[in-house]
């Protein structure tokens, strides 16, 4: 049997969950999963399923009708006669701060949408099936989602974060710098590949070592949906990669495991890095670099595709490289457009005739 890929393993775990949450939602959920299970992907199934969980657990401890009613034991008749669009409203409000299974949560306008979403994708599904009376669900109104402004790094703040993760003496604490150099050469070619190349943090994790090839500049990568890409780096980005080759072949050499781990960047348990990990690793030198932003591996994804941008004027390119599919995404999230156009039309247009 062929070992599975990375991908291949966080498919599977996000299906394990995605099915123990449906054992705990209402008969006619698995009718809707089976429905719509051809065009969405494992990670959608989850979210949708982990959405309708709260929906529904609110329904039996707000809802008048549902209260005192067990989450499976609920049926479309009960949908029908009780669940109208000022319920769905009141949900929305209730998302705002609730309690899930004895923990807190809050939720912002994106969060709500997309629970939303969910909610409208169930009834628009039954409603069309002939199952509901009415499409309660498609009379209540999105969140107003309201435009953030995008994080990134200016070219100075990128060398600064490299400067620092370079740095033997970066904390207050002797220790804490002592402990770093322990990864020192991984932390600086993890973040010279993010800002480098653009990748997204979970493409990152997922690079087998035998993925890289270091004298034709190029990897490869399995992009969001299970596509398999090869894409290009610096020699910037070898750079740091072949001294992180080094001290990493080194250390699993000396605990016997050379070979034994596919895994391009590892832990210092000599595991395959985790998401968590490498968002710890950006958030740490970002910080140090500019404590007044808060910087995710995907700002750092925008800060390249900002940057790829500028220097090609290509938005096309930008979109391959950065693997969208629908180029309106590059536009509104990873490219400065907008200021550099408004910058370039400003010496457009003159308003007087040079003196002959």
């Amino acid at each position: 049997m062929a070992k599975q890929s990375y991908y291949e393993q966080q498919n599977e775990a996000k299906y394990l969950k995605f099915n123990e949450i449906l054992d705990s939602l209402p008969y006619f959920c698995g009718e809707y999963f089976t429905g719509v299970d051809m065009r969405t992907s494992v990670l959608t199934k989850l979210n949708y399923a982990t959405d309708l969980a709260i929906f529904f657990d609110f329904l039996v401890h707000k809802i008048r009708g549902f209260v005192g009613k067990d989450v499976a034991d609920i049926t479309l008749d009960d949908i029908n006669e009780y669940v109208d669009a000022s319920v769905i409203e009141y949900f929305l409000r209730y998302l705002s701060y609730y309690t899930f299974k004895g923990k807190p949560y809050k939720n912002g306008e994106k969060a709500k949408a997309r629970k939303l979403s969910s909610i409208r994708s169930m009834f628009k599904y039954f409603y069309n099936k002939g199952k509901l009376k009415e499409n309660v669900a498609s009379k209540v109104s999105m969140p107003k989602l309201h435009e953030k402004a995008i994080i990134r790094l200016d070219s100075d703040e990128v060398d600064d974060v490299l400067k620092i993760a370079e740095s033997e003496q970066k904390f207050d604490s002797g220790f804490r710098d002592k402990y770093n150099l322990n990864s020192r050469d991984r932390d600086i070619a993890i973040l010279t590949l993010l800002l480098g190349t653009g990748i997204r943090v979970s493409e990152c994790v997922g690079i087998n070592v035998d993925d890289v090839d270091l004298k034709n500049l190029a990897f490869k990568i399995t992009r969001k949906g299970g596509n398999v890409a090869v894409l290009y780096f610096s020699e910037e980005v070898r750079d740091a990669l072949e001294v992180y080759l080094t001290w990493r072949n080194k250390r699993l050499l000396e605990v016997g495991v050379f070979g034994e781990v596919e895994a391009l960047f590892i832990s210092l348990q000599n595991k395959r890095i985790t998401v968590r990990a490498v968002e710890n690793i950006v958030k740490k030198f970002t910080g140090l670099a500019n404590p007044l932003k808060s910087v995710s591996p995907h700002k750092l994804r925008s800060t390249y595709g900002t940057a790829l941008y500028r220097e090609t004027k290509d938005i096309y390119m930008v979109a391959e490289v950065l693997g969208h599919r629908d180029v309106n995404t590059t536009k509104k999230h990873y490219a400065a457009l907008d200021e550099d156009i408004k910058k370039e039309a400003s010496s457009k247009v003159t308003l007087r005739k040079e003196n002959k």
